[in-house]
């Protein structure tokens, strides 16, 4: 299996895993997780007060993520003017956002930083040098008094 292959593969597990799947084929359908995801986004909102949270999310791959996750939830992500680029707000049950939205992009968060890793070091293997170890530490050189 590619390894772009087996992260989508991963992403469709932890959705399945954030949406409560409790079979196999509810497992498999990442449609259907998005939707029962969206159902207790609903439900959050009829029950609990919606908030307006900030985020700052330096990192542009995870912040896209982060944006396209709540637009797939239902939730409109925004900042208001002059604020940092870095910068997302939205307005969302704490509770939601604690329990399924913010739990649910680190992880993904995490499996698209692995992979993005993978790639990047086996590139620069291949490309430019094979050696992709961190520079080395020595120590600082005396100083004269």
């Amino acid at each position: 299996m590619l390894s772009e292959d087996r992260l989508r593969e991963k992403l469709r597990k932890i959705e399945a895993l954030y949406s409560g799947a409790t079979t196999a084929g509810e497992k498999a359908a990442a449609g259907a997780a998005a939707d029962r995801i969206r159902r207790q986004f609903k439900a959050a909102s009829k029950k609990e007060r919606v908030e307006e949270l900030k985020f700052s999310i330096p990192d542009p791959w995870s912040r896209q993520l982060f944006i396209a996750l709540c637009r797939r939830y239902g939730l409109r992500p925004f900042r208001y003017a002059r604020m940092h680029r870095q910068t997302v707000i939205i307005k969302a049950p704490v509770n939601f956002v604690k329990t399924m939205l913010w739990p649910e992009f680190e992880e993904l968060s995490g499996a698209l930083t692995a992979h993005l890793l993978e790639i990047t070091e086996k590139i620069i293997r291949e490309e430019v040098h094979a050696s992709t170890e961190d520079a080395e530490e020595v120590e600082e050189p005396r100083r004269l008094r």
